[in-house]
């Protein structure tokens, strides 16, 4: 018989789900990091929220019984993900089950700032009747500018219109179509900027979301823009907020989720009309309740038939296609990382092509993995298992073609990429022992292997472009790994690819794209 241990706070529901389907439960909620320790090699799986942290040494005492830890819940930043990748344990989370949740809570922390309902609550409990001190605004007719329209965004897009406000969105993902159903007003970031009264974020931290609202967004916003945070801390960038509230250009703001946390202390927490609360997006007993029975069945399924739902580290794949699918399973990751970190408009359309072998295999993982890799850099709540949907609810259409036929490879996939604004591909193939590369970009023939620090640029195909990048990464003390080179044609487009041993930011970054050769100069991560 399967054995779990519980180690949070999860609903006594959850123990019942797991004892129903056959498997041994010990429910520990509060259990010492120590004690964890010395115990977790007895257990195929573990079920937890965000206090166990479960960490290399963790999954090093458990790796040989452990099959899998699920997290009631979205977030998995207290779990070593690569270490259980490495170890071979699935990971698995849920998704979807407190968006509801979260979304009221955004909501609510928008209406208290907007009121000052903390600070007149205070005031009124001290005897103060302030009544004049604490001027409000009205929702009703007022701009909410929304960035990222995911599920919790389309939840919050939803709410604000049963206030009366307006909606504009702001999310490279967000087609035309999708924007018309939730009827917000698809704009660009710096419209979104511009017109909102109100601005709420519901995207998760990346590279390209830290940091998003900084002092330079703030100063293209109105003057008296509330800013509200139940995402992610490090989206809004804190120090510049807090200079914008002394600076009158903020009104106010309200912050569920800070950069440090637990936030004992913050440079937000003695500024007027700020309203903060300890992380409590999923905190209802309604989302609680979903969540532990959600990871109860989920973790039940994989013990029990081996069936896998919500994975984030392991893909939908029988045990006979695993091993035929791994090297083409890594191209297609790589190909739709490819395109993801490249892709800056929304997104339409989403086509893969497969020639020659690996039209034969089953396909169906490969695209999930390359359309998980692609969206990856807005949201990392996306996984193989969940792209397809996290897809349609953005209006992206996927489709796939199939030519069995040979082409100048015996095996080939082709990912193509339609936003508003251009349609770009990218091909690879396999060499011998089933190394990925890449073939094409852009219809440009280009051969290369991939690595972890790549450099990507389009450029004119003129003299002094080699010469001037040598020049600028030695200077910086910067390696090149391999250099890659491909053109359409003489004196016309043409593309670099360059590995590196180290990545290229700032302002070495910033020189390369002022070469003038240079139309476009972007940083990969593999």
């Amino acid at each position: 018989m399967p054995r779990v241990l519980i180690s949070d706070k999860l609903s006594q529901e959850a123990v019942a789900v797991f004892e129903r389907r056959g498997l041994e439960v010990d429910f520990k909620p509060g259990l010492p990091a120590d004690e964890l320790l010395s115990i977790i090699g007895d257990y195929d799986g573990l079920a937890i929220r965000s206090a166990t942290k479960v960490t290399a040494a963790v999954l090093e005492k458990a790796k040989d019984r452990l099959r899998v830890v699920g997290r009631a819940g979205i977030g998995v930043d207290n779990i070593d993900m690569e270490a259980a990748t490495g170890a071979g344990i699935v990971v698995m989370n849920t998704p979807f089950g407190n968006s509801i949740t979260t979304a009221e809570h955004a909501v609510a922390m928008m209406m208290a700032c907007a009121r000052q309902i903390p600070a007149a609550d205070a005031s009124t409990r001290a005897g103060k009747w302030e009544k004049s001190r604490f001027m409000g605004v009205e929702l009703y007719g007022k701009v909410l500018g929304l960035v990222g329209v995911g599920n919790i965004g389309a939840i919050v897009a939803d709410r604000a219109q049963g206030l009366k406000m307006k909606v504009a969105a702001y999310d490279p993902f967000l087609s035309e179509e999708r924007a018309a159903a939730l009827n917000v007003e698809k704009v660009d970031f710096d419209t979104l900027l511009a017109k909102a009264d109100f601005i709420t974020v519901h995207t998760p931290l990346t590279d390209q979301t830290r940091d998003l609202i900084d002092a330079g967004a703030l100063a293209k916003c109105k003057d008296g823009v509330r800013i509200i945070n139940c995402a992610r801390g490090g989206i809004v960038n804190e120090a510049d907020l807090a200079a914008a509230i002394d600076a009158g250009k903020v009104a106010g703001a309200a912050f569920d989720v800070f950069v440090e946390e637990p936030a004992r202390e913050n440079v937000l927490f003695d500024k007027p009309n700020v309203v903060c609360t300890p992380h409590l997006g999923a905190a209802t007993e309604e989302a609680q309740e979903n969540v532990a029975l959600q990871v109860a069945e989920q973790m039940s399924d994989y013990l029990m038939t081996g069936a896998i739902t919500n994975a984030l580290n392991m893909p939908s794949i029988s045990a006979e296609d695993a091993p035929r699918l791994k090297p083409y399973m890594k191209l297609a990751c790589q190909l739709g990382s490819f395109a993801g970190q490249v892709t800056e408009n929304g997104l339409k359309s989403v086509t893969m092509e497969f020639e020659g072998a690996v039209a034969k295999l089953n396909r169906k993982p490969l695209v999930q993995a390359a359309l998980a890799e692609l969206m990856k850099p807005f949201s990392d709540a996306v996984n193989m298992v969940n792209a397809p949907l996290f897809a349609k609810d953005r209006g992206i259409d996927v489709s796939e073609t199939v030519h069995e036929r040979e082409g100048d490879y015996n095996t080939l996939i082709r990912l193509t990429v339609e936003t508003e604004d251009f349609t770009r591909s990218i091909s690879g193939t396999l060499f011998g022992g089933g190394l990925p590369r890449i073939v094409s970009i852009k219809d440009i023939s280009i051969e290369a292997e991939l690595s972890e620090h790549m450099l990507y640029i389009t450029n004119r195909d003129q003299p002094g472009l080699i010469g001037g990048l040598g020049t600028i990464l030695g200077d910086a003390g910067i390696n090149i790994g391999t250099f890659h080179l491909g053109r359409e044609s003489t004196g016309g487009d043409a593309i670099a690819l360059i590995a590196t041993d180290a990545p290229v930011e700032g302002a070495v970054l910033e020189a390369i794209k002022a070469l003038p050769q240079v139309i476009q100069a972007k940083p990969l991560k593999f």
